[in-house]
Parts: structure tokens; C-alpha cells; sequence
């Protein structure tokens, strides 16, 4: 099933690893690896996104990305058939750990985030249970959804 895909985005690839968390997928990123480092995330069972040719050729389950820009990457992903197409899964992880956001506690929401958008949007605030960020359906979101839509996928 392609939910069940999980990304290793490598150091040319940051970019794209924010926008494939936004639409709920499992993308590991950071900025360097060492090549221990990259062989133990793979064998979790990732498929490895790159733009160093040298690096696919070394791991069977890959994909090299051949554009710079995300909305060509993104588009090229779904060609490929690994981009899920599941819009309900869209918004789920943190942006910045990669973690499944939680329903927030109303309490402590309300205390780290402005108060209209408490007022507004109590009942949809999540939180990373590992960076304690709120996240909540606001103009930023709106944003994303209206840019992926641009792009196709």
C-alpha cells in the first residue's frame, strides 16, 4: 500500500521532505549522512529519494529526482506511483520532527498560541508530542493545500 512508504530525503532534497510531511507521509531528512548513517535508516525499509546519482546506484530501492523545483519533484513522485494520493492524510505530521500530530489539550493550547485562533479554532489544534508545536487550521494551511493543488498532486 503506498501510505506504507516511507522517505529518506537526502541532504539536496529538504524542500521536498517539508512538503511530503505535509501531505502525511513518513520522510526522514537531515542535512548530511554518513554513509553508515544512510545504509541503517535504509534498512528500516525506506525508499531513498536523491539527486546524487552516485547514491541510487549504490541502493536498489530509490528514486532519483531530476528537477530542483518541489512541484516538479512532487509530480515526478507521482508518476512513479509512490505519491500517495490520500487527502485525508494530508496535514498529520509535524513539519519539522516528522511526528504524528496529537489533538492538543485545550488548557494548554490556549496558554501558547494567540487567543483568536484559540477562540476560532480550539477544538482543531494539534500538537507535536516531540517539539511541542501547535499547529491549526489557519491562512498558512490554506496556502499549502492551494500550492499543492497548483502543482497537480
Amino acid at each position: 500500500m503506498l501510505m506504507d512508504i516511507r522517505f529518506l530525503a537526502d541532504d539536496m532534497l529538504g524542500g521536498l521532505a517539508r512538503w511530503l510531511r505535509v501531505m502525511g507521509c513518513d520522510t526522514l531528512y537531515q542535512s548530511s549522512y554518513t554513509r553508515e548513517g544512510l545504509e541503517e535508516l535504509l534498512l528500516e525499509g525506506r525508499m531513498l529519494l536523491s539527486r546524487h546519482r552516485k547514491t541510487i546506484r549504490r541502493h536498489p530501492f530509490s528514486l532519483f529526482i531530476l528537477s530542483d523545483h518541489v512541484g516538479e519533484q512532487l509530480r515526478q513522485m507521482k508518476e512513479a506511483g509512490v505519491l500517495p494520493a490520500d487527502r485525508s492524510r494530508w496535514l498529520i505530521r509535524c513539519l519539522r520532527c516528522n511526528v504524528t500530530l496529537e489533538k492538543a489539550d485545550p488548557r494548554a493550547a490556549r496558554e501558547n498560541i494567540p487567543d483568536h485562533v484559540f477562540t476560532c479554532h480550539g477544538d482543531e489544534i494539534r500538537l507535536c508530542p516531540s517539539c511541542n508545536r501547535h499547529y491549526w487550521p489557519g491562512s498558512h494551511r490554506n496556502r499549502m493545500l492551494q500550492q499543492l493543488d497548483e502543482w497537480g498532486v
